[in-house]
């Protein structure tokens, strides 16, 4: 026995020592791939993503080292007697784009979505909004944090921009203590601020000038905690010692972000966090790393890292007095998927995160032993001109999935819609149209 934990040792200590000798040699080469941009999936997600993908080609330990640079490490593993190099580069969403349209990234890195610009800028080499090139690979939802001592336990987003653009300044004035706002925000480079901004503030309410901006989650989330009129915003990953208010989306009702509630974004500040890359122009290794994030290996580090996995779960949700009966009586016998089926154009066409849930879904079935006659699919649409075509759309929703589902061998899967009704957002507009018109999955209680 002392003899095998001797062994053991010198391999680790080997190990180790190979590695440290790669990292100190003068570098030949550039790394083997490179991912740049968000803070948000650089600063812990991304390193933990490159270290499972790397021990699952290699042999041997993985070291994590600074590059000299802050927000950067590189990260370094051993396959097949040499060295493989892996370098995350954390200086917000907007450098990453830059990084991979002058080709300096492999992989961009993104806490928002691609913007109409940037993919009009890559056309020439990818196509930035296909299935081969945008990669979900977390769901995050952006926490909205106040001093622990704070009165206020909701805001809807409306009241939300007020605050951040100064035109609410004081806790008393949203039926808190007499005490003035003080504002935190992530800074201009961070793809957390773009989402905030894009669902909170719009076009209409422009950031007050007092507010006080941060590269980083942690520490703007620790300086909030300290703060008794304070208030501010990060990735759910980094709520730490501050207080978690719920949101609530014009009527809809009030929601804190949770497994279920952000993982079928439903929540109304939940995102999607993104790798980009150049689609089928792609080096092997970048292809092969993005397979592994979207994995269920993948998958379960995302949510060891304090994001919401995309791994569906059957969760029994709690369905307050503002749930009308019917609804309860429909799931009266059923869990609830922590996945949501949305549409990237009409009323039909999946999204590319939907394509890749159907699969997902699948999997789900054989892990647990489950026959797809167990699953209840419930479209939704947003609000109509009337319940007829509200009733329509909502089933032609559901319908839409269930064909999905049946080209994956996935059949008899029973559906249905509830119309216009239980909308999780504002209705009305691209936003109401995108986030109330969903499909839901629901599986039999066993």
């Amino acid at each position: 026995m002392i003899q095998l934990r001797r062994r053991h040792l010198q391999r680790t200590l080997l190990g180790v020592l190979y590695l440290l000798s790669i990292v100190n040699a003068p570098a030949s080469h550039a790394e083997d791939m490179e991912i740049h941009g968000s803070n948000t999936i650089g600063a812990e997600l991304a390193p933990m993503l490159v270290e499972g993908f790397l021990k699952s080609r290699g042999q041997g330990p993985v070291g994590s080292f600074s590059n000299g640079t802050d927000n950067e490490k590189l990260l370094i593993g051993n396959q097949d007697g040499s060295a493989l190099r892996i370098l995350v580069a954390a200086h917000g969403s907007s450098t990453g784009f830059k990084a991979l349209q002058t080709q300096t990234a492999d992989v961009w890195a993104s806490s928002r979505p691609v913007k109409p610009a940037e993919v009009q800028q890559m056309a020439g080499h990818a196509n930035l909004k296909s299935i081969e090139s945008e990669h979900v690979i977390a769901i995050d939802g952006l926490a909205v944090l106040v001093h622990p001592s704070n009165q206020i336990n909701q805001l809807d987003t409306n009241t939300l921009a007020k605050v951040f653009s100064g035109e609410i300044s004081n806790w008393s004035e949203v039926g808190g203590a007499d005490l003035p706002i003080t504002l935190y925000a992530r800074d201009d480079r961070s793809g957390t601020w773009d989402t905030f901004k894009s669902l909170v503030l719009g076009k209409q309410y422009p950031l007050h000038a007092s507010a006080r901006r941060y590269e980083s989650n942690d520490q703007l989330s620790d300086d909030v905690s300290v703060d008794p009129g304070g208030i501010g915003f990060s990735g759910l990953a980094s709520v730490r010692s501050s207080k978690l208010l719920a949101i609530a989306d014009g009527e809809a009702p009030a929601l804190k972000p949770s497994r279920l509630t952000v993982a079928s974004e439903d929540y109304p500040l939940a995102r999607r966090l993104f790798m980009y890359t150049s689609g089928d122009n792609a080096a092997a290794i970048v292809k092969d790393f993005v397979d592994f994030a979207l994995s269920a290996e993948g998958q379960t580090i995302v949510s060891r890292s304090g994001f919401v996995s995309q791994n569906p779960l059957a969760i029994k949700p709690d369905l307050d007095d503002s749930t009308p009966a019917t609804f309860k009586l429909l799931t009266h016998n059923y869990s609830r998927l922590t996945v949501n089926f949305r549409f990237s154009e009409g009323r039909t066409k999946l999204d590319n995160k939907a394509q890749r849930d159907l699969r997902r879904v699948a999997e789900f079935l054989i892990r647990e032993n489950r026959s797809p006659d167990d699953l209840m699919l419930i479209g939704f649409a947003d609000q109509q001109t009337n319940e007829l075509r509200a009733q329509m759309i909502s089933e032609l929703r559901a319908l839409s999935v269930r064909k999905a589902l049946h080209n994956l061998n996935v059949l008899d899967v029973s559906y249905t819609g509830y119309g216009h009704y239980m909308p999780v957002g504002t209705s009305g507009g691209e936003s109401g149209q995108l986030r109330n018109g969903r499909v839901e999955v629901w599986v039999r209680d066993r």
